[in-house]
């Protein structure tokens, strides 16, 4: 499915969504190598080879490369994690957030440097990656000299002419990777050809001992950088789907199981019956003695909804209730994520909602501009020794929790008889 999403410019990236034939059980991204594209080699063949354990797959073209838009000259690793950061971002608005990142040669080293910012990451694995984005500058080394004299030059890479500008190198010299590969809160799979020529294995091998357990290395023999032979590419994309699957699945699922990918299965639920849940289905059914109450089951919890008086008995939150507590659930779990990950002193977090209609034509940030729209006040608590700068680095966290960009983006709900 080819789509385009806004890049870290503004202007468009092309990509395709490799989507498994049932409902996918879970979503990846695709990064590509300096200079490649979303379709080489690598990326078309990683993407089947997860679609067959149920993975969808993201895979897109950075700024100014392959069929998306933007200057490459003006671009710059920042830009590269940025990208991957868009792409995230995406995913989470329109389908799910992915939980695994992958990237090839310079990809890796990206979503190695993204991986911080994006909460929903389990799982991140690096093929033919460098261990220091600064790696690169080997390609065109020669032209070096120039390139700091002039501010630019023009360089050969893969036969074809790029322009290179002095900002990439002052960008990528500043990359702090290794400090980040410390910090990765994810599991990581490294792959790399004991005959790369292009990236040395000693990369594979810097990657592996910077970052903590749970790791793993497969040595694809014979290999080179490209992956330019089908059976090299078959066998890593075995490699990264059979280890991912472990990841990209709540523990004790079956990525193969028809509980994840049949999504016509719902069980009807009488009053007093115990259900169990497979975690990827709500199941709410009437339950009684209060005329409206509701038993709901969800990830193997029992809930109670209801409505206030004098309509029923007030006997659990109204379901409106459920939708702000999943909200300000969301929101206080992804500011703790990434408080954590940035190692910021936040002792606490709360979230204070309240939902109200009101006249579109007051609402300053509304698509419509008649009638009545629906808004939600979300009220942040932050206790900790924190900077005015971390305080607003929390806030502007707060609006890439996966539900607030559910709410926000388009919605599509299907009613059948089960």
């Amino acid at each position: 499915m080819k789509i385009e999403f806004p890049g870290s410019s503004g202007t468009p990236l092309a990509a395709r969504l490799d989507m498994p034939k049932d409902a996918p059980a879970a979503f990846a991204l695709f990064a590509h190598c300096f200079t490649c594209s979303k379709d080489s080699f690598a990326a078309s063949r990683i993407s089947k080879g997860l679609t067959d354990y149920g993975i969808a797959v993201l895979r897109f073209d950075f700024t100014g490369l392959g069929g998306s838009d933007g200057d490459f000259s003006n671009t710059n690793f920042t830009s590269n994690i940025d990208d991957v950061v868009a792409a995230t971002e995406y995913l989470s608005a329109h389908y799910r957030a992915p939980s695994i990142l992958i990237g090839h040669s310079l990809g890796g080293a990206a979503v190695l440097a993204a991986a911080h910012r994006v909460p929903s990451v389990r799982a991140v694995v690096t093929l033919g990656s460098p261990s220091d984005p600064a790696h690169i500058t080997n390609l065109f080394a020669e032209a070096s000299a120039e390139i700091v004299a002039e501010g630019e030059a023009t360089v050969q890479l893969g036969g074809r002419p790029f322009r290179i500008r002095k900002q990439l190198l002052d960008d990528i010299s500043a990359q702090p990777q290794l400090a980040r590969l410390r910090y990765l809160d994810a599991a990581l799979l490294v792959l790399h050809s004991p005959t790369d020529q292009t990236v040395g294995v000693d990369n594979a091998r810097e990657i592996f001992d910077a970052a903590h357990h749970p790791k793993s290395f497969v040595a694809l023999d014979g290999a080179d950088h490209l992956l330019s032979d089908r059976d090299d590419a078959a066998f890593a994309a075995s490699m990264i789907a059979a280890w991912s699957a472990r990841y990209a699945f709540e523990r004790g699922q079956d990525p193969t199981s028809e509980s994840l990918t049949d999504s016509h299965s719902a069980p009807v639920v009488s009053p007093n019956a115990t259900v169990t849940t497979d975690g990827s289905s709500v199941i709410v059914s009437e339950s009684g003695p209060a005329r409206y109450e509701q038993r709901v089951f969800a990830s193997g919890h029992e809930l109670i909804a209801d409505e206030p008086a004098p309509l029923s008995e007030n006997h659990g939150p109204a379901p409106y209730d459920f939708i702000l507590a999943g909200l300000g659930s969301c929101t206080s779990i992804t500011i703790r994520m990434y408080a954590e990950r940035k190692k910021m002193p936040l002792n606490s977090v709360s979230v204070r909602l309240s939902r109200e209609r009101i006249d579109a034509s007051t609402c300053d940030h509304c698509t419509s501009t008649e009638g009545m729209v629906e808004h939600i006040t979300r009220e942040l608590v932050f206790d900790g020794d924190l900077s005015e700068e971390q305080r607003a680095s929390l806030l502007v966290i707060a609006d890439k929790c996966p539900v607030h960009r559910t709410l926000e983006g388009e919605i599509s709900i299907t009613t059948r008889l089960a």
